[in-house]
């Protein structure tokens, strides 16, 4: 099962106000926050970018690790988190994207935006292309 909801550690910033805001699994999101909840939204903007970045990079997308005591946590976008799902899965069991492509009857255009952060890939979609991985998703609302 593979989640997209990480850790992340809110510090009170005693000169400027707020919450700086670090993750230990993807180290390149910092980010500030003048509230708890301003800070987590934050959190998840940064998150978000720091994710598209590596897969745009081809880089590993780290598997969140367990909460520990006085962190929250701050999850990707349904999509976002869909398409890193189709990423992961893919590096996972070697499938290019052109490979991807012939699963799903796409040309490899089609099937390299739909791992493009920048173009909006509707769920079906992405629903389709990771059941082609033999991936099936699961909604949890908290």
């Amino acid at each position: 099962m593979q989640r997209f909801t990480y850790p992340v550690i809110l510090t009170p910033d005693d000169v400027d106000g707020g919450y700086v805001v670090t993750c230990r699994d993807v180290p390149e999101v910092v980010t500030q926050g003048e509230s708890l909840e301003d800070a987590i939204s934050e959190a998840e903007g940064a998150l978000e970018a720091a994710i598209e970045m590596r897969i745009e990079d081809g880089m590993d997308v780290p598997v969140p690790s367990a909460k520990r005591r006085g962190e929250r946590l701050a999850s990707l976008p349904v999509g976002t988190a869909m398409k890193a799902a189709l990423y992961v899965s893919m590096r996972e069991q070697n499938v290019s994207k052109a490979e991807l492509a012939r699963r799903l009857g796409l040309d490899e255009k089609e099937a390299r935006r739909m791992l493009d952060p920048k173009h909006v890939t509707k769920v079906p979609a992405l629903e389709r292309a990771l059941h082609a991985m033999g991936k099936r998703v699961e909604l949890v609302v908290v």
